[in-house]
């Protein structure tokens, strides 16, 4: 399971994290969210994106299965070719319905990856996640993570449905 929380970034929260998680890497993504042919993925909570990074994945998430933060299945594959990977997606029948593009830098702090996002068109945002089957014991350690940072608020939509709810 993946559990994770999302907030906006203030400029003192980013200083901490530089002064206390390990920076790992800096990428570029861009994300293409899919409608799938049959059911409304916005109805059932669920998502189906292809993203290219450095390299290119295609992950499905399920619903989020509390109110508190965004925890949820998620299934992800290494594949190929972006482009291919779409034209496929598209001759099954799933229809593209939005890209996220976003500059993301990746800090480790133990278990944890913190992620600081500028997202196109919506901003700055911070995501701690942890994946674990103990959902818990994660919930646990992004909330004491978040404490730590005086980070409250959280934002329990993710950037897909920020940016559809904005193009309304």
């Amino acid at each position: 399971m993946e559990v994770e929380i999302k907030f906006r970034l203030e400029e003192n929260v980013k200083r901490k994290i530089e002064e206390v998680a390990e920076f790992v890497c800096e990428v570029r993504e861009r994300d293409l969210y899919f409608n799938h042919p049959c059911r409304d993925f916005l109805k059932t909570d669920e998502a189906l994106r292809v993203r290219k990074s450095e390299k290119v994945f295609l992950t499905y998430k399920g619903p989020k299965i509390d109110k508190e933060t965004k925890t949820r299945e998620e299934i992800e594959v290494e594949i190929g070719d972006f482009d291919k990977s779409v034209e496929i997606l598209k001759k099954l029948g799933f229809k593209p319905v939005a890209e996220v593009f976003k500059v993301r830098r990746i800090y480790k702090l133990g278990d944890a990856t913190i992620c600081v996002d500028n997202v196109k068109d919506l901003g700055e945002f911070v995501e701690i996640e942890v994946k674990s089957e103990d959902v818990e014991k994660a919930k646990g350690v992004v909330f004491k993570i978040a404490n730590e940072f005086g980070l409250k608020n959280p934002i329990t939509k993710s950037y897909l449905e920020m940016l559809l709810e904005k193009k309304r």
